[in-house]
C-alpha cells in the first residue's frame, strides 16, 4: 500500500517515530514478574530482518512464532505485534491475539491471518486499520528500518476476555491480568526507489553482465 509513496514522504518523517519505549512490553513492569518468556521464530532471529514473505512486499503472512517459560500460573496468553518505528504517536498495531493456551508453545505461519490456521483457542482482536488478523508490515520508502515487536503475555485470573479487543483493551486486560511477557523483535526496511529500481536492473541483467 505504501511501496509507492514518494521518497520524499518517508525522508520528511524519518525522525517521527513512536518509540520503542512506547509498545506495550516496555508499559508494563513485567520484565521483574513471575519469569521471562522466551520468544523466537524459525523465520527469523532477534533484531534480524523479517523475510520480504512475510510482509507487504511478499505473500503478507504472519510468520511462525515460538515460546517458551511460561510460568505455571498462566491460564491464558495474549500476543500483540506493534511497529514501533510507525511515524505515528503510538505504535502501529499488526496483530492481537488473545485466549492462546497457556504454556509452551507456537503459532504456524499465516496463523495470525485469520483463516484456517487460526488455532481454535485464539480470539483475533483489532489492527490499527480496523480488521481482524495480520497486518504485514509497508513502511514508507525512504523512513529507515523499522522494528516490529512480537510481544507474549501470560495472563493469570480467570475474568472474561474482551470481545475483538484493540490496543487500548488490550492494555487494559495486560494491566490487570498480565504476570509475565516475552519480547522477539524483527526488523524492516523499505529503501528509496532509486534504490529499488537499481537493485531490480541488477537483477534483470544476464549472468555474466556487466562493465566491460
Amino acid at each position: 500500500m505504501l511501496e509507492n509513496l514518494p521518497d520524499f514522504v518517508g525522508h520528511a518523517l524519518r525522525e517521527q517515530r513512536a518509540g520503542l519505549d512506547q509498545i506495550a512490553f516496555n508499559q508494563l513492569p513485567l520484565r521483574a514478574g513471575q519469569g521471562a518468556i522466551t520468544v523466537a521464530s524459525l523465520a527469523f532471529a532477534d533484531h534480524a530482518p523479517l523475510p520480504a514473505l512475510y510482509t507487504a512486499d511478499g505473500e503478507g503472512r504472519s510468520p511462525p512464532l515460538q515460546w517458551t517459560g511460561v510460568p505455571a500460573a498462566a491460564t491464558s496468553l495474549a500476543l500483540v505485534v506493534e511497529d514501533a518505528d510507525s511515524p505515528t504517536p503510538r505504535p502501529l498495531v499488526h496483530a492481537i491475539a488473545v485466549g492462546l493456551a497457556p504454556g509452551d508453545g507456537s503459532l504456524a505461519t499465516g496463523a495470525l491471518d485469520g483463516g484456517e490456521d487460526t488455532p481454535d483457542d485464539a480470539q483475533l482482536g483489532r489492527n490499527s486499520y480496523l480488521r481482524h488478523g495480520w497486518l504485514p508490515p509497508d513502511p514508507p520508502p525512504g523512513h529507515g528500518p523499522h522494528r516490529y515487536a512480537f510481544q507474549v503475555f501470560a495472563l493469570g485470573g480467570d475474568e472474561p476476555l474482551p470481545d475483538s479487543p484493540g490496543r487500548d483493551a488490550v492494555l487494559g486486560l495486560l494491566e490487570s491480568r498480565a504476570i509475565a511477557s516475552g519480547l522477539l523483535i524483527g526488523t524492516y526496511e523499505r529503501h528509496d526507489t532509486t534504490v529499488r529500481a537499481g537493485e531490480a536492473a541488477a537483477d534483470a541483467m544476464p549472468p555474466g553482465a556487466g562493465p566491460a
